[in-house]
């Protein structure tokens, strides 16, 4: 047995069964990665995926098993090189951070802006997806922490941290009635068609249970997952905007009109989700505390190590 083994087969499952994918991503023949994996089976006297003729259609009952080891012994190896790098280059290094485009556009450039003045020396990776691939980059080792309001909770290798509330906000053309008519209502929003996020991105849920808490149903014209096509297509005239109210930048978007939401919509939390029992490096903690004070690292570092929830502390 050997870490490649376990590689090929966290990889065959990343690539959804497929051989000659996972074969082309780490840049070797899928044969190769197929007589390894069988080899790995023999040794342990089991079948970890399910086949049918050729192909790999999913995982035995204990082949489920030995992939959580196999992920879990991959995690291991990765932290006893993180341990290695920090004492040899404490200030030095990439954090790779993987998170939606709302918190990768408008929250984290001065955030990363002020951490660079304190280790120059240390590069970024930023992954930008939705909250579960975000998530699931985490799962993988290919990011250091997430950062989103949905999703981490939904994953239960993963600890998270409340990072800070926001609310959402109204955008719509200077010339809208919704611009000025008071008080601003849900009613008044349902009459017009409504441009807003994706299902599983910035806090919809909350939008869908303000507006069926009002028995109201807006005609939905158009949904995204990022906060400037959804400008775009308000200032097209195709609907009014409901957008999370840091991704409003009046330098930039003051043709528009912001209305803060806040007494109509439930506020939502964005959340840290670090890996259980990861080995931190200290420019990770750094970070941590920069995007969010109140993070403090004896803090962070108690909860990754399963001594309790933020709440707890």
């Amino acid at each position: 047995m050997n870490l490649q083994q376990l590689r090929y087969v966290i990889e065959v499952i990343r690539h959804g069964m497929n051989v000659s994918d996972a074969a082309e991503s780490m840049f070797t023949s899928q044969p190769g990665v197929s007589k390894q994996i069988r080899a790995l089976e023999e040794e342990l006297g089991v079948e970890i995926f399910v086949r049918h003729g050729k192909r790999l259609t999913g995982l035995t009952e204990p082949g489920k098993q030995v992939v959580a080891l196999c992920e879990r012994i991959l995690r291991d190896v990765h932290s006893l090189y993180t341990v290695a790098e920090e004492f040899a280059k404490s200030d030095d290094g990439v954090l790779a951070i993987a998170t939606t485009h709302t918190q990768a556009r408008y929250v984290l450039p001065p955030v990363i802006d002020r951490f660079r003045r304190l280790y120059p020396k240390v590069r970024f990776s930023l992954h930008q997806g939705s909250p579960r691939y975000a998530c699931e980059m985490v799962l993988a080792g290919d990011a250091d922490l997430v950062i989103a309001t949905e999703a981490i909770s939904q994953y239960p290798e993963l600890v998270e941290l409340p990072c800070y509330q926001w609310t959402h906000s109204l955008v719509v053309p200077k010339d809208h009635p919704l611009a000025t008519v008071e008080p601003l209502s849900l009613e008044a929003i349902a009459h017009y068609p409504l441009i807003t996020y994706d299902g599983a991105f910035t806090g919809r849920d909350h939008i869908n249970k303000a507006f069926l808490g009002r028995a109201l149903k807006p005609t939905v014209a158009l949904t995204a997952i990022d906060s400037d096509v959804i400008k775009t297509y308000v200032r097209l005239g195709l609907g009014v905007g409901i957008i999370a109210k840091m991704a409003f930048d009046p330098a930039v978007d003051g043709d528009l009109v912001q209305r803060d939401l806040g007494h109509l919509i439930e506020s939502n939390v964005t959340r840290i989700g670090i890996l259980r029992n990861a080995y931190l490096r200290g420019f990770v903690f750094a970070f941590i505390e920069t995007l969010a004070p109140h993070l403090k690292r004896d803090v962070v570092a108690r909860v990754v190590r399963g001594e309790g929830s933020f709440y707890e502390l």
